[in-house]
């Protein structure tokens, strides 16, 4: 390599990190989990269809439990999640194909449930009683929402009925936790229009021996309380995340003692959004204490503590994400997902006594020169509205390549999904890969994104499509004055609910020369008329309650207001997407067109909301690319398709 670098258009960088790399060398990992003698997690197939597999980890072997086609997988809330379990070897599936759950053995996947209109997620196994505890999506009338309920199944099936109904009557359950003695459980339950994060509710049962239930009743949470995670240590003392003060902190149920804090107040947090099933920020020991993973200003750690107000033991970790904690009791170890600014991660194993830590899966083989990686910086800046709004920043970097002296790099903002979500400054290839071509990335955690308490979060409410969109401008406008980005080459992005600010910002602002919507939403009311029953009265808090403010929806959707658009466009969109309908981008290109402005329109088959194949992964990324080059005016090194550009 030379000591000089080659200057050259920022955009035309030629970079080892290439579209292949991005389903070719990463490993998706989710879910892990814990059983006595053996270790479980997902694994992702891009190649094999957007897939997922199980895999286990048993006396230093590693098994594949569910073989091509078998997708493990549950459309329970269209995201999933908690779609498999294992106690005491017995390992329970849901199947992503037909939504039924299967039973696992060393002869393959067998079913246990009947085929019928239902997914089940948030799999408990109850030993006690020979059974499976389960959440339940019953979409058996199709002109009313679905039912959601916590059923009981029979472990050796076949279950017929879809299993029998133990806890109904809300709109929403979650959650299920049983003490270890079997003899108490737990949930989460909430009504429209509430999100879990907005405010659920806890709930008991004492469990008789012939395992029905008896004393239910409501402990804490409610319409303003998010609970999170309830669970039952040996002593049986109940522990859960609350955000009561502002910020999820943990608290245990100590009887006629009540509701008691087991740390001391911080401004952390120690849980995530309910967005999906089987989210895990903390567990316990096997002699009762809590290993638990807090956010602060967008990092993560991972400690330590007993639950009696001692403080926190911080494991000296190299990661700055880390999600999905579960304990192995049986060897006093934690697994974990982790992952750093320079360091794709993986599922990490601790040693709780010693600290030590080792990979038991990397999510990527291959090693990338650190010279290419662009290492974000936080920053925070001022928003429109007085608020402090916050992100990563990520300059172009690439070893051999510089920018010319009379020339800015172009900046791509990035609005996260959700959007009660969070980005994190772990390693993405996909961010790299415009950083090493030339691209600087800001990466927006806009008002009402987790991980700044309570009060940032509900920053958002009323004001979707105002305080996102300010945060993401100011954010650009505050890079342009630090003299960091080119004025006139600024973009934004995002996929769902971030598409939907990217579409919003386009059609209110004129900051950004182009936008790219992934599965973005465009027209509110579409949304709000036609969406699945998780977020179906989600916008009730962002926007307002429908019809009741459909003004308000109007003024908020781009669709009617591309006669304020200047910028060019390119929406991307899976056909199978049950979240954000097809008919969304349509609408917003076939609005685009007629405004005679530059838009591309790309439909892929087969996808639904959030693009899981391959080909998709890399065509999307390329189309991209190739956008950006003709509006940009720079020629990419790249071998980039020929996409369709009306108004060109």
């Amino acid at each position: 390599m030379s000591d000089t670098k080659i200057p050259a258009p920022y955009g035309s960088w030629a970079s080892p990190i290439t579209a292949e790399s991005l389903t070719g060398a990463v490993v998706s990992i989710k879910e892990p989990g814990t059983d006595t003698d053996a270790i479980y997690w997902l694994e992702g197939r891009p190649a094999e269809k957007g897939r997922s597999t199980l895999i286990r980890l048993k006396d230093g072997v590693t098994t594949e439990l569910t073989p091509n086609p078998f997708d493990v997988r549950t459309r329970a809330h269209e995201y999933g999640g908690g779609s498999w379990t294992a106690r005491d070897g017995v390992v329970l599936v849901s199947n992503g194909t037909d939504g039924r759950i299967y039973r696992v053995s060393d002869d393959g996947p067998a079913p246990i449930t009947a085929e019928g209109p239902w997914r089940f997620a948030d799999l408990l196994i109850d030993p006690h009683h020979n059974r499976i505890i389960a959440v339940r999506e019953d979409h058996t009338l199709d002109d009313i929402e679905a039912i959601n309920t916590l059923v009981q199944l029979e472990l050796d099936g076949p279950n017929e009925d879809g299993g029998q109904v133990i806890v109904s009557g809300t709109d929403f359950v979650a959650s299920p936790a049983l003490s270890p003695d079997g003899t108490m459980l737990s949930w989460l339950q909430w009504n429209h229009p509430n999100m879990p994060w907005d405010g659920c509710e806890l709930w008991y049962s004492e469990v008789e021996e012939d395992g029905t239930l008896h004393n239910i009743h409501h402990v804490t949470g409610g319409l303003t309380e998010s609970i999170v995670r309830p669970r039952w240590n040996n002593t049986l003392l109940p522990v859960f995340a609350s955000d009561r003060t502002g910020w999820w902190q943990l608290y245990a149920d100590r009887g006629a003692n009540g509701i008691q804090p087991i740390m001391a107040p911080t401004e952390a947090e120690f849980a995530q959004p309910q967005w999906v099933f089987g989210m895990s920020t903390w567990d316990f020991t096997a002699d009762g204490r809590v290993v638990c993973a807090w956010n602060t200003n967008g990092e993560w750690h991972l400690g330590r503590l007993d639950v009696a107000m001692t403080p926190i033991h911080e494991y000296d970790l190299p990661f700055t994400a880390i999600s999905d904690v579960h304990v192995q009791q049986s060897t006093d170890t934690v697994i974990f997902l982790g992952a750093s600014p320079t360091d794709l991660g993986g599922l990490v194993q601790l040693d709780l006594a010693t600290g030590e830590w080792q990979y038991l899966r990397q999510a990527s083989a291959e090693r990338i020169d650190p010279d290419y990686i662009s290492v974000p910086e936080s920053i925070s800046w001022t928003s429109e509205d007085g608020s402090t709004a916050y992100g990563f920043y990520y300059a172009p970097a690439n070893r051999d390549f510089t920018g010319p002296d009379d020339e800015l790099p172009p900046l791509i903002v990035e609005s996260h999904g959700g959007p009660t979500s969070q980005t994190s400054s772990t390693l993405s290839l996909k961010r790299q890969f415009w950083t090493s071509r030339g691209f600087a990335i800001l990466d927006v955690n806009y008002g009402g994104s987790t991980g700044y308490g309570r009060d940032y979060r509900n920053r958002l409410q009323g004001t979707w499509g105002i305080v996102d969109v300010d945060d993401c401008v100011t954010g650009a406008e505050y890079l342009v004055d630090q003299g960091l980005v080119d004025p006139a080459r600024l973009a934004i992005r995002g996929g769902s609910a971030g598409g939907f600010t990217t579409l919003a910002a386009l059609t209110t602002t004129q900051v950004f020369a182009v936008g790219v919507s992934y599965f973005g939403i465009g027209d509110l009311e579409a949304m709000a008329r036609d969406t699945h029953k998780f977020e179906s009265r989600y916008l009730d808090g962002l926007v307002g309650p429908y019809p009741e403010a459909k003004q308000t929806y109007i003024d908020r959707s781009a669709v009617h207001h591309v006669d304020r658009l200047e910028a060019a466009m390119l929406l991307l969109q899976g056909l199978e997407d049950k979240v954000v309908p097809p008919n969304q981008a349509t609408m917003m290109a076939e609005a685009v067109r007629q405004k005679s402005l530059p838009v591309a329109h790309i439909e892929y088959e087969g996808e639904g909301h959030g693009f899981r194949q391959a080909a998709t992964i890399q065509h999307s990324t390329l189309a991209e690319l190739a956008f950006f080059a003709r509006v940009f005016v720079f020629t990419p090194v790249d071998d980039i398709p020929a996409i369709d550009i009306a108004n060109a």
